[in-house]
């Protein structure tokens, strides 16, 4: 079973291949469609996205920072932004 957009009519480049855990890539896929950024994702392959843009690169780190970082470091990088902020 194939959820994706096309991607072959798109413009833009590169593709990337993003190793996520096979429990959480529909999530993630589901998510990065949410956010519009074009993806496929099919039944025992990886992930691909199509990032064209510096935001949609950094929404992908996000997304994906979520579902592989443990929650101590998740909590860690929040504290950091909030010291960071208080500079």
């Amino acid at each position: 079973m194939l959820e994706s957009m096309n991607l072959t009519n798109l413009p833009f480049e590169p593709r990337h291949v993003v190793e996520v855990d096979s429990c959480d890539r529909w999530i993630v896929y589901h998510r990065l469609q949410q956010l519009d950024i074009p993806c496929i994702c099919e039944t025992h392959k990886p992930l691909e996205v199509q990032v064209s843009n510096p935001t949609a690169m950094i929404q992908l780190w996000s997304v994906t920072k979520q579902y592989s970082a443990s929650r101590q470091e998740l909590v860690d990088w929040l504290k950091d932004c909030w010291n960071f902020n208080k500079r």
